[in-house]
């Protein structure tokens, strides 16, 4: 029986940390196709695509575990959609090559909710 659970367990952490990469992945394609359709949001560059990524992740992460609040801009509603702006707004500060105005971030908050939407699995 323990033999069998030391395999569940490395099945689940392996499926974990291959999903994680997977929504890395296709969060870094989400912010690019967004940056490439929006005007007023532009990022130059593979690593300040996925700079920006993490960046992203990490305060929706941050935002999840102390505040409650999804970035997911059609996750919470018009709540959801206002704090997803701010996220891509907030990012550029932390990501050289990246420059969003505040319409830019409240259209590329609308691009990627639309692109969640056809995208399955958390991107934001």
């Amino acid at each position: 029986m323990s033999e069998e659970r030391r395999n569940n367990s490395r099945t689940q952490s392996s499926n974990g940390i291959m999903g994680l990469i997977l929504r890395f992945i296709v969060s870094a394609i989400v912010v690019a196709v967004a940056a490439f359709l929006t005007p007023g949001f532009s990022i130059s560059g593979i690593w300040s695509i996925l700079v920006a990524a993490a960046v992203i992740s990490i305060i929706d992460y941050l935002l999840n575990r102390l505040l409650n609040l999804d970035a997911s801009p059609f996750g919470r509603g018009i709540t959801g959609f206002l704090v997803a702006a701010v996220v891509l707004y907030a990012t550029q500060y932390f990501v050289p090559m990246m420059r969003v105005t505040i319409w830019g971030a409240i259209l590329g908050a609308l691009v990627i909710g639309l692109i969640d939407l056809v995208i399955p699995g958390k991107t934001m």
